[in-house]
């Protein structure tokens, strides 16, 4: 659990540190927007519909104040003074009525279509990042906060879901509608239309640095995010509340909270304020263009350069003029918002870009290909190290071999540290060995597909992981296919069944979160009755009665024996009462295998077993 977090101390370092990635970042900047650019392939028939829309739409919204020029010019005020021309004022007046009911109709058709995309590709984007983490080898989340993990996959991708959602139609619609909006000023006036963007350039340049102080407020927003994503889920816990509760650190535990939701509202804040100035000045500038125009208008007219301006020229002018407001600040917006998602993005296809320490090799084959027999496990002078930057660490495994024939009971003992857990890590290759080889069936793993070699397997943990679900569906979580026949022989086997029928509900009761509902030896022989379910060749019992008292000790050694009864079986235990009839028990220390034989041998050997099995008696 992490006690860093809030402060002004804090804030300065990750206002740093936001500075520094966006800097990394920038050179990436292109192929970054090509991989943005590429989620968008599987749809670009609909964005190519959603394009034609976009560009009709716009271009439609120019068009009613042409038509009010024909309206004063033609209608209200024609040139010869014989009065209003009824007729032709009711047909403009359909038209203008039925320009705006198409463009309505278009409007609602693109925005299902814009949504109907950008939602989809923000779909993709979180199911491939949630993939690329689940493939992830299980050295990546012992030194990755969950919370961490949790604020990419829903912080982050949330942040930029509304880019992808409106972006390219906004770009491609706003585009078009200043350009058809400037081509039907300089139609009406060029000298108007001259005065009215010559403010343009300055805004862009403006924009830019705007653009550059959100993309480095977003970072640190999403960072700040992330700790707090992190804390809740650290102290949210089950174990979390408990062990603050246990401590007494519930005030602690919120103020470190409450400092952490203080950095987050200062940046929300700057970053909802970032820019509202530049936008300001963009609105009172484009508001007050058509006061501009008034008093050219008067200027030329008064010195006899007013030839073409008339009344509806001018009130066309305006009011199309009036329309750059909208589309030009959603294009500046949308510019900033690039520059700000860019930062999110990066941090996504970070994790997108993560090469798992474990993969399948190329010619990687099956078990059932492998040439030994299925459920034989043999180490070979396997070192191990557990992932450290110095590269300095001591050895977990240092140089050990040994065979688990297909039936046999294997067992490993020794004191805290000695490398036992590591070894129920390597044989089904949770993690890689950093040198000599683990086979299965006769054939390195590093030969065989991960997910074959898997399927040969079952684990049993000390620390039993239950769904928030009903007993049923924990279990079918090993068979999914699995008969409610099937489910009971695995829990009658695991001497399990007679416990689930007393429950009000059944197979139907909910566990709840962590299983906390049920007791120790309830969990565990759950757990059992899932490995027995899926009937693999070799268990794999990991310090799975350390936790449990004498008497459920007994009940769940009891389903072990059942479930190991004609499987390869590899037992780590404290307690060497729940060894004592291994075919063969392998005594580790420092990392390597000191001792081995079976209860008697090594009883009589006088060693390390020996000096274990007193303290154990004498406790």
């Amino acid at each position: 659990m992490a006690f860093g977090g809030g402060g002004g101390r804090g804030r300065m370092r990750l206002d740093e540190e936001a500075q520094r990635k966006a800097n990394a970042e920038a050179p990436r900047i292109p192929h970054l927007w090509r991989r943005v650019g590429r989620m968008f392939v599987p749809y670009r028939r609909r964005i190519a519909v959603t394009a034609v829309l976009v560009v009709v739409s716009s271009a439609l919204t120019v068009a009613p104040p042409l038509v009010v020029q024909r309206i004063f010019d033609r209608a209200l005020f024609p040139a010869d003074s014989s009065g209003p021309h009824l007729h032709l004022l009711a047909v403009l007046v359909g038209v203008m009525v039925g320009l705006y009911l198409l463009a309505a109709g278009l409007g609602v058709w693109q925005t299902w279509l814009t949504s109907n995309v950008g939602n989809r590709v923000s779909g993709d984007l979180r199911v491939a990042l949630f993939r690329r983490l689940q493939s992830m080898d299980l050295a990546f989340f012992t030194r990755t906060k969950t919370g961490v993990i949790q604020s990419r996959l829903q912080n982050d991708v949330g942040g930029v879901s509304g880019v992808l959602t409106s972006t390219v139609t906004s770009i491609v619609g706003n585009t078009v509608t200043v350009a058809a909006s400037l081509a039907a000023m300089l139609v009406l006036d060029p000298r108007l239309t001259l005065i009215a963007v010559v403010v343009m350039p300055v805004l862009v340049v403006v924009q830019r640095r705007v653009g550059q102080i959100r993309a480095r407020i977003a970072t640190a927003t999403q960072e700040s995010l992330s700790e707090l994503t992190s804390i809740t889920q650290e102290t949210l816990s089950i174990s979390g509340i408990l062990l603050s509760k246990a401590y007494n650190r519930q005030r602690f535990e919120t103020e470190r909270y409450s400092k952490e939701n203080a950095n987050q509202i200062r940046l929300q804040v700057r970053q909802a304020m970032s820019g509202q100035w530049f936008f300001a000045m963009v609105t009172v500038i484009v508001s007050s263009v058509p006061a501009v125009i008034y008093l050219a208008a008067g200027i030329f007219m008064d010195r006899g350069a007013g030839a073409g301006i008339t009344a509806g020229t001018i009130v066309a002018f305006t009011a199309i003029q009036g329309r750059l407001l909208f589309p030009l600040m959603s294009l500046m917006r949308v510019a900033l918002d690039i520059q700000t998602s860019r930062a999110l993005f990066a941090r996504i296809f970070e994790y997108l870009d993560l090469v798992p320490a474990i993969e399948d090799a190329a010619d990687a084959v099956g078990v059932a290909d492998a040439p030994g027999p299925v459920g034989r496990v043999e180490f070979r002078d396997v070192t191990f190290r557990y992932p450290d930057a110095s590269g300095r660490s001591r050895p977990t495994l240092d140089r050990v071999s040994f065979v688990a024939e297909p039936g046999q009971r294997v067992a490993f003992v020794g004191p805290s540290g000695a490398g036992k857990t590591t070894i129920v890590y390597l044989a089904p290759r949770l993690y890689e060995a950093s040198s000599g080889a683990v086979l299965f069936s006769g054939e390195d793993v590093r030969r065989l597909r991960h997910e074959s070699v898997v399927d040969h397997i079952g684990i049993v943990s000390q620390e039993t992981y239950l769904f928030h679900a009903t007993i049923a569906e924990n279990l079918r979580y090993a068979k999914p296919d699995a008969t409610d026949a099937g489910i009971e022989a695995a829990c009658r086997a695991a001497n399990i069944h007679d416990a689930i029928t007393s429950f009000e509900d059944g197979y139907a009761t909910v566990v709840g979160e962590r299983g906390y509902r049920l007791s120790g030896g309830e969990k565990q022989r759950i757990a059992i009755a899932r490995v027995l379910l899926k009937d693999p060749e070799v268990l794999l019992l990991d310090e799975a009665t350390s936790s449990l008292d004498t008497m459920s000790e007994k009940v769940v050694q009891a389903a072990l024996d059942e479930a190991s009864r004609g499987r390869t079986t590899i037992t780590v235990a404290h307690r060497l009462s729940t060894v004592r009839n291994a075919d063969v028990i392998h005594v580790l220390e420092a990392g390597r295998i000191v001792e081995s034989g079976n209860h008697r041998q090594l009883l009589a050997a006088g060693g390390l077993y020996a000096r274990l099995a007193a303290e154990q008696a004498d406790a």
